[in-house]
């Protein structure tokens, strides 16, 4: 009767260590997979089934419904969903905001909302932010784009190069001719927090 009591507590012993061995093995697992996975996959997973609160530099605090990502921007809208609210707060107070944004992701300080959105399968749109600004260049949209120090620049782009965007500066409710254009002003990819169509 000592021997078993003796094997048993054994292989309790054996058994216990192993499975301690594969928890921790389970743990490391589980951090080195999460640390391959990058914020534009998170924003990729979440596309078209997540609502996240951004907080930008220089607008502050965004919520809408992620709709599409890239490797280095976010575009967020509110209109998909009936009952979803945008809100831009700012220093003077909240705004409602009507427009889906592009948000380049060096201007995002925070992201509430992403939650299990860590699927390392799903796909983010290949291209970068200077092509989502291309595309909206040749539509000639009226946009209003806002730095990280919070300053807003409308009018319609005019061109976009390697690493920065050329607003031509118009008023919203005028057309972009040379008569109507204000200014002509190059903003680097850097100080860009958001861009937001009229």
């Amino acid at each position: 009767m000592r021997w078993e009591r003796l094997f048993d507590d054994l292989e309790a012993q054996l058994s216990s260590d192993v499975t301690r061995e594969l928890v921790a093995e389970v743990a490391d697992r589980t951090r080195r997979e999460r640390a391959l996975v990058g914020m534009h996959e998170r924003f990729a997973a979440a596309a078209d089934r997540t609502v996240v609160e951004i907080r930008v530099a220089g607008v502050g605090l965004l919520r809408g419904l992620v709709t599409g990502s890239g490797p280095d921007w976010v575009l967020l809208d509110h209109r998909v969903e009936a009952a979803l609210s945008v809100v831009a707060a700012t220093g003077s107070g909240t705004a409602r905001v009507d427009r889906p944004m592009l948000v380049p992701t060096h201007a995002i300080r925070s992201v509430t909302g992403l939650g299990g959105a860590e699927q390392t399968g799903a796909v983010a749109k290949a291209f970068g932010l200077g092509s989502a600004l291309r595309a909206v260049s040749r539509d000639r949209a009226v946009v209003d784009v806002v730095d990280v120090d919070g300053a807003v620049v409308t009018g319609t782009i005019d061109s976009v190069g390697q690493d920065y965007l050329e607003v031509a500066e118009h008023s919203a409710d005028l057309p972009r001719r040379a008569e109507n254009v204000l200014a002509v002003r190059a903003i680097p990819f850097a100080g860009v927090a958001m861009v937001r169509r009229r």
